[in-house]
């Protein structure tokens, strides 16, 4: 993409803040978004890797800014977002992506496995969405949240109790905000993907276990993060501007499914 993209691009003159940007899905988006136009504030705890990922967007003509972020610790999350518009402006786009998986069954999971799922998936995605909105309605400025939510927070699936409870609360989290927030011209939407494969998950779904939930997605295959666009652009732009308490599911049909 060229330099001339980023500053025309359907996104061009907005500001974005997109948490655990380090890795998988969330840097993904943070070069997405950056692709487009927006100046994109990225955040998670690994800040080497945050500051690669600037460079990588810097080079391909767009901006980036980084910041240190752990959402399970509310004067970091206060921190971040006033780091965020400070560097330039409330954000108008936030994706919520922080996330945390523990595979353990009810019995084994511990009280602090629950609480690290739940602080992480769901409170941390509280908080954020919270200060990013009060920043926008100090300034009077509409936006729009993003929650990446999880096609296991509408069905679910063995041995993983707290990731479920955490990503159906994000999903319910959605609805309530937008209806809360609506009145200040922000929406808040969730996209809820099924198997999408990253570096964090890639040896997994290609073992014979991971063919073996492929065979029962109907599209025969697990999603890549490019799979995410289309929801994602559509939420975050101008073409999804009737669209708030919404959760839009992209996972090859697999939730439709009863194999």
């Amino acid at each position: 993409m060229t330099t001339s993209a980023f500053v025309h691009g359907l996104l061009a003159g907005r500001t974005a803040f997109v948490t655990g940007a380090s890795s998988g899905i969330g840097r993904h988006i943070a070069t997405l978004l950056a692709g487009h136009g927006a100046n994109v504030v990225v955040a998670a705890r690994r800040v080497p890797e945050l500051e690669t990922l600037v460079g990588e967007i810097a080079a391909a003509g767009g901006q980036a800014h980084a910041v240190a972020l752990d959402v399970r610790d509310p004067a970091a999350v206060e921190r971040a977002i006033a780091a965020a518009v400070a560097y330039a402006g409330p954000p108008e786009i936030v994706v919520n992506n922080s996330g945390v998986v523990v595979t353990r069954p009810a019995t084994q999971t511990s009280e602090d496995d629950w609480q690290r799922v739940l602080d992480t998936n769901l409170s941390g995605a509280f908080r954020v969405a919270r200060e990013a909105t009060k920043a926008l309605i100090s300034a009077g400025r509409d936006g729009t949240i993003v929650n990446i939510a999880s096609v296991l927070g509408l069905r679910v699936a063995k041995g993983l109790p707290a990731y479920v409870a955490s990503k159906a609360g994000l999903i319910r989290l959605t609805e309530a905000l937008a209806l809360e927030l609506a009145p200040h011209g922000i929406r808040v939407n969730a996209i809820a993907p099924g198997y999408i494969e990253t570096e964090l998950n890639r040896d997994f779904l290609r073992s014979p276990a991971g063919e073996s939930i492929a065979k029962r997605i109907p599209l025969r295959r697990f999603g890549l993060p490019g799979d995410l666009d289309g929801a994602l652009l559509l939420l975050v732009s101008d073409a999804g501007d009737y669209i708030t308490g919404s959760t839009i599911t992209v996972d090859g049909g697999h939730s439709v499914s009863w194999l």
